[in-house]
């Protein structure tokens, strides 16, 4: 569980650059939470590389939970 702040950062850093919104938002938090155990569960070979974690979860939504799926369909992805 130690990656789980640096996949919570990572997925914020995903929707920041999908949105192409400023670099001083990074999602919220409930935002971060929804999403940081799918993209350590299903994405961890991607940590670190963002746009690959994006790609990686939208793959696998179907797999993905119910708040992770509700945040990307947010962001319109």
């Amino acid at each position: 569980m130690r990656y789980l702040p640096m996949v919570a950062f990572n997925v914020a850093v995903v929707f920041l650059t999908a949105n192409g919104a400023s670099a001083q938002h990074a999602g919220t938090k409930s935002e971060q939470d929804a999403c940081a155990r799918d993209a350590s569960r299903f994405c961890r070979m991607y940590l670190g590389n963002d746009g690959a974690v994006q790609s990686c979860l939208q793959m696998r939504r179907a797999s993905l939970s119910a708040r992770c799926r509700k945040v990307f369909e947010r962001h319109g992805m």
